[in-house]
This record gives structure tokens, C-alpha cells and sequence, in this order.
């Protein structure tokens, strides 16, 4: 799978905002059939979606729909039109409010009938977003629904208003909550549950879009637990992304140096532990620091150090 630092949001009936897209790092782009459409505009952008992806160039970037969800009566017909309009060309599709592994079997069961009836060779990946506490509370049953599924994504508008929450604002604290952070368990609870299935977790939008350092703050509450991206609406927050999912070059060049070294102590001196500098490494180390490095090579980040053998004497 590839990286998802920064997933674009792009509503499908706007083919200006489409094409712009097409210009920025984005590591993801998925065009949207659900709330940023009106329902008399579904069609027209489920159009849009299909011309987007056969004419578009999308290089580099993972490219996406979000369908209508299952409870709707337009679901469907975006599966079928997307695919067969441009299915050769699409990564996945997100499916939005999935509360039960039901949802993601339904889709998955789609898709390998059209699959089939094309006879298409690229196998089409599943993301699953969790908007509200029933969806919380099946997360596992979810992420274990299908081995399509690639990522599971956090709606937090959304999921606030399913639990009544008490702010109006998507992504902040809720006021009077105090020094905590009322989002941690919801989202430990969706990171433990792709993880657990081998799957990616992607933070959601914020929707303050001229308030980048708001973005930033909220997108390393999501970092710092190991989420692998975060929603963007606007081409500000794609480099704020970036960034505060790719690891510092300090680190990244840590994480290789830490690769290095127990690569030779074990193969070499044949030692289980040893050291670096004053560092202390061993096979949790190197399991760490594996995840650091992929997400710098995944970055493009490029070493300027290297391991030095410790000299024989």
C-alpha cells in the first residue's frame, strides 16, 4: 500500500477544484460523491468522478472515490458507474459511516461481481470510515471484514454529533472538558483495530482551513499515536501534512543508523544487543525503527550519514 499522508478531499461536482488537485503533493486524492455533493448534483458528479480518472493525471498519487453510504439510495449506482466507467484506473473507494462489517461484505461483494463481469485484472482496495459509536464499537469486527480492506478513516463531524458532543467545532476540544483529550480513546481505539489487521489509519479533516496551525496541532495528536495521515480540504494544509506525518530528517537518519548497526552486530560480531553511541539497540529497536525509515524513504527523505563498523583493536 501506499503511503497516505495527505488525503485531499475534492468534491465531484466541482471539476475546476478536480483539476487543480492533479497539481498538488497529495499523496492521496479521493474524489467525493457523498456530503460534498447536493443529492440533485449525484449524478452529475459520479460523471465528473469518471471523466476525473480516465483523462486525469493522477502520478504518484493514490487515487480514491467516496461513494454514497449503504442506508442511501445512490450507492450503488456509484459503484457501478465508477467501475465500469473507470475501474482500471482506481485504487479504491471509500465508503463512508460504515457501522458494521456487513457494509464493507456488501461492497466487497460488489465489486468482485463486476470485477468479474469486466473482467478487470486490477483488484480494487476498500476504505472504511467510522463516523459514529456504533461504528466505533464494531471497529474490529470491520477491519476484519475483508481483505480488500486497506485503511480505516476517522469521521469526526460526524461521529461528534452521534455522541453528542457538546462544541460545534470539528477536530478541538470540547469546551470544559478539561486538561484531557476527549478524542484519544476513539482514536487508540480505531488505530489498535488497524493494526491489529494490518491496516492503515488516517486522521480526519479539520475544518478551520485558514488556520494551519490549528491543523498542525491536531494532525500531531494523530502523528504522535502512529496514524499513518490526515484529511486535507485545502491545498495550505497538503504541505502542513506532509510534514507532520514524514519524520524528521534527525530521525529518519537515526532509524538507518539503527538498521545498520544491528545488521552488524548480528551477522558480524553475532551479538543479539549492542551499542550505538550510548543507545542500547536490540530486535525491539530494530522493529522500530524499521517504521521510521519506511516512512522517510516513503517521504523521499535521503541519507546523509552513514554507519560506521567500529574499528578493530
Amino acid at each position: 500500500m501506499r503511503a497516505r499522508r495527505s488525503c485531499l478531499a475534492v468534491p465531484g461536482s466541482n471539476p475546476r477544484f478536480i483539476e487543480k488537485a492533479q497539481g498538488l503533493a497529495a499523496d492521496e486524492v479521493f474524489l467525493d460523491l457523498e456530503d460534498a455533493v447536493a443529492p440533485a448534483a449525484k449524478e452529475q458528479a459520479r460523471e465528473n468522478a469518471v471523466a476525473a480518472l480516465r483523462d486525469g493525471d493522477w502520478s504518484g498519487k493514490t487515487i480514491v472515490v467516496r461513494i454514497n453510504d449503504v442506508t442511501t439510495q445512490w450507492a450503488y449506482r456509484d459503484v457501478v458507474d465508477i467501475v465500469e466507467g473507470a475501474g482500471d484506473r482506481l485504487d479504491c473507494l471509500l465508503l463512508p459511516k460504515v457501522e458494521d462489517a456487513s457494509h464493507v461484505v456488501w461492497l466487497d461483494m460488489l465489486l468482485t461481481q463486476i470485477e468479474k463481469a469486466l473482467g478487470l485484472t486490477r483488484r480494487i482496495g476498500i476504505e472504511a470510515q467510522i463516523e459514529s459509536a456504533r461504528g466505533l464499537v464494531n471497529v474490529d469486527a470491520i477491519a476484519a471484514s475483508s481483505d480488500r480492506l486497506e485503511t480505516l478513516v476517522f469521521g469526526p463531524a460526524d461521529f461528534m454529533a452521534s455522541i453528542g458532543m457538546k462544541t460545534l467545532v470539528v477536530g478541538e476540544q470540547p469546551p470544559g472538558y478539561g486538561e484531557g483529550d476527549a478524542y484519544h480513546y476513539i482514536l487508540m481505539r480505531i488505530l489498535m483495530a488497524a493494526r491489529a489487521n494490518d491496516l492503515q489509519a488516517i486522521d480526519g479533516p479539520y475544518l478551520q482551513i485558514k488556520d494551519v496551525d490549528g491543523f498542525r496541532r491536531v494532525a500531531r495528536r494523530a502523528a504522535a499515536l502512529g496514524f499513518d495521515g490526515k484529511w486535507v480540504l485545502h491545498p495550505s494544509q497538503v504541505e502542513a501534512g506532509n510534514e507532520v506525518f514524514s519524520p524528521s530528517q534527525e530521525d529518519y537518519e537515526h532509524a538507518e543508523l539503527i538498521l545498520d548497526a544491528y545488521e552488524y552486530y548480528t551477522t558480524v560480531e553475532r551479538r543479539g544487543a549492542a551499542m550505538l553511541g550510548n543507545e542500547m539497540i536490540d530486535e525491539a529497536s530494530r522493529k522500530m525503527a524499521l517504521v521510521v525509515a519506511a516512512k522517510g524513504r516513503a517521504a523521499g527523505l535521503a541519507r546523509e550519514r552513514s554507519f560506521e563498523r567500529p574499528t578493530m583493536g
